[in-house]
């Protein structure tokens, strides 16, 4: 995971910019949370660790041309540390958030717990960079943890999905934001997201070809599923989805883009239902609205502390 290059925010005015805003705001919804479902469909297909190699391989070398093209020339020392946040932000990350889903834990409950990325940075912010919590982030921190616990609770109850499952998505969430407050300490900040993006994909393809070598093999399967699986979650959930991200950055504001991505796990959860009747339920519906207002409380208290 990258940090965007910071650039002023200039609203635009009219129908036809908030048109445009609000387009670009939905496909971004929409790519984000194809990852999740694109993780669900090709798991129908393949073992989960031969995916994340392909996706990530994929994804690297199309990248790389521009990589090597456009931009900085590439130095070790600049290189080494966005192997690292591959490492976190890539490999830990899709492969606890993968194996989740393989393991039949709920798609929308695996957005649910990804999407508290803001509650995870506070609390690794205490001893990462030494900033303790305030009192409205503890608050926050707190209800955002009972609406997890609230959705979870009633998905126990469905199925015979492994306890250990159900911790797979917050430690690989606890792994990007842990690769998130260490690249804002890199010196290695300038570089371009296209190259950035590049390093950790082919790192994280690295990684996840040992697990897949391990789980039976490194080549890919030459079936329509499997392929389109790949194609959807390299050009629609990886290029597309970071793409519209850095797009959405630079035409709204930070705040906006954040609140945006809020609309993830709800998105997440109709759509696995559609394509893979996952089960619905109120209880889920209202651990869901806890979990945000808890999200919404710790990323004001962010902002807040950032301009201080």
């Amino acid at each position: 995971m990258t940090d965007a290059v910071a650039v002023p925010y200039r609203p635009k005015s009219g129908v036809a910019g908030l048109v445009v805003l609000v387009l670009l705001e939905a496909a971004l919804v929409a790519c984000w949370s194809a990852g999740f479902i694109g993780i669900r469909f090709a798991s129908d297909h393949a073992p989960i660790f031969l995916i994340l190699l392909w996706r990530s391989l994929v994804s690297g070398l199309v990248l790389l041309p521009f990589a090597l093209a456009f931009g900085p020339s590439l130095r070790w020392k600049d290189v080494a540390p966005q192997v690292l946040f591959g490492a976190l932000a890539m490999s830990a990350y899709l492969g606890a958030f993968a194996l989740a889903i393989s393991h039949g834990v709920p798609t929308g409950l695996v957005a649910l717990i990804t999407d508290m990325l803001p509650l995870m940075v506070a609390v690794l912010s205490w001893p990462v960079l030494g900033q303790a919590l305030t009192g409205r982030q503890w608050i926050g921190s707190f209800i955002g943890l009972a609406g997890v616990l609230i959705a979870s609770g009633w998905s126990l109850k469905m199925g015979d999905v492994p306890l250990w499952a159900y911790g797979l998505p917050v430690l690989g969430t606890l792994s990007l934001a842990m690769a998130t407050l260490l690249q804002k300490r890199s010196p290695t900040n300038f570089m371009p997201v296209h190259q950035s993006l590049c390093i950790q994909c082919l790192s994280a393809a690295a990684i996840f070809s040992v697990f897949a070598w391990h789980e039976g093999g490194v080549l890919p399967i030459l079936e329509p599923g499997f392929v389109g699986g790949i194609l959807w979650l390299v050009f629609v959930a990886t290029l597309g989805a970071w793409s519209l991200y850095y797009l959405a950055l630079r035409k709204s504001s930070p705040a906006r883009v954040t609140a945006v991505l809020y609309l993830s796990p709800p998105v997440v959860m109709i759509w696995a239902w559609l394509m893979f009747d996952e089960p619905l339920s109120w209880a889920m519906a209202c651990g869901l609205a806890v979990s945000l207002v808890g999200i919404v409380i710790v990323a004001r208290s962010q902002k807040r502390e950032d301009l201080v």
